[in-house]
């Protein structure tokens, strides 16, 4: 939600930059096009709206999809669900603590050991700003809101909480605040403490930083995103690592302008691969051995700004899911990011607004939801991903 408009905002700047300079688009494969099967998400008892799928995630042979539910008015509910196979879903109770947390939208997601977390948010206050909490399950099964300081995510310090990583040293969410990017660790997925200010991870002499996602791998979490360097309009890409979620490294991501942004990470067959927009389309890195390295590249500059708004491994595979101004697309490497092919979609997702895509993998299924404005829905297919 709101993190997308700061990615648009930083976007547009790059996209100013480069102006007529884009390099013409390449030719590209005929996409595949898998055999998507439709997918029910009950409403829960009581509840009536319209459904909002913003994430979904998997893990320990558990399935879930979150967002919410608008009614008729705008007013908006929390809302999550639960499968067992990817297949027959239904929906979590949830529990808010707050005023604002009953009317979350929830819009990431990730689950450690069967457990899942996620963060949500509703603008509210005086200024409108996002009021954004942590959510995580009980023993139980109950999907609750993390009470929370209000400065924790919001206040005069705020700009972006973006995405939710977990791992064996925990729980991580990534982000930005005044003087650059950000992080909250918790052991348990429920009381978050804010790092910010933190030397190489803020912005310094060197620009404004700002982190998009995050992904548990050695030496502990590797979070990516992105520096303004001072009197410049072009973001560059970054990337960080760090052993406890305290101290941190910085890396510059090769990039032959300079410019770019690395806005998704993922760890796929071993290997740590970001991906984000560059002047020409979008490009690839991987962590090879100690050092980063541009290894591909796919689709081609659109009409507006360019994002990445997921990036999942899939078996021995990876997917993207993309939005380049006028829609969203899906894409798929069978080489840990160096070559890629594009996937149909089972419908037409414009770009823009809060329209959402998003995906998940785990065994044999990769599972699609997606909000296009008017409507949600939810696909899935079996892996691997082949022509009908």
């Amino acid at each position: 939600m709101w993190t997308r408009r700061l990615v648009a905002v930083l976007g547009v700047l790059a996209v100013l930059a480069a102006g007529c300079d884009r390099a013409p688009a390449e030719p590209v494969n005929e996409p595949l096009r898998p055999r998507w099967q439709p997918l029910t998400l009950p409403a829960p008892p009581g509840v009536s709206g319209r459904p909002l799928l913003r994430d979904a995630a998997a893990c320990a042979g558990r399935w879930y999809v979150v967002g919410g539910f608008a009614d008729a008015a705008g007013e908006t509910r929390p809302a999550a669900w639960s499968s067992g196979d990817g297949l027959s879903w239904s929906a979590l109770p949830v529990s808010p603590s707050s005023h604002y947390g009953r009317q979350h939208v929830l819009y990431a997601a990730v689950c450690r050991d069967g457990r899942l977390a996620a963060l949500g948010a509703k603008n509210g206050g005086a200024h409108g700003n996002p009021r954004t909490g942590t959510w995580s399950q009980s023993s139980g099964g109950e999907f609750r809101e993390a009470p929370a300081p209000f400065e924790l995510y919001a206040g005069p310090r705020a700009v972006s909480v973006a995405r939710l990583a977990a791992g064996p040293a925990g729980w991580l969410v990534a982000g930005a605040r005044v003087d650059g990017a950000a992080v909250w660790t918790s052991p348990d997925g429920e009381r978050f403490t804010i790092r910010e200010g933190a030397p190489e991870l803020a912005g310094d002499g060197r620009g404004r930083t700002v982190a998009y996602d995050a992904v548990a791998a050695p030496p502990g979490w590797w979070v990516v995103g992105a520096v303004l360097p001072p009197g410049t309009t072009a973001l560059a890409p970054l990337a960080w690592s760090s052993a406890d979620g305290r101290a941190w490294r910085r890396v510059v991501l090769p990039a032959p302008d300079g410019r770019g942004q690395a806005q998704r990470v993922a760890l796929v067959d071993g290997a740590v691969v970001t991906v984000g927009p560059v002047r020409e389309g979008f490009a690839v890195w991987r962590l090879v051995g100690d050092g980063w390295r541009r290894v591909g590249g796919f689709g081609a500059a659109g009409p507006g700004v360019s994002s990445v708004d997921g990036l999942v491994p899939a078996g021995r595979d990876l997917v993207a899911v993309t939005g380049d101004g006028n829609g969203h697309g899906l894409w798929l490497s069978v080489d840990s990011g160096d070559s890629w092919r594009a996937l149909a979609m089972p419908g037409v997702v414009p770009d823009g607004g809060d329209n959402a895509v998003a995906v998940a993998s785990q065994g044999d299924r990769l599972l699609l939801v997606s909000d296009g404005g008017d409507t949600s829905r939810a696909w899935s297919v079996t892996l691997p991903i082949t022509d009908r």
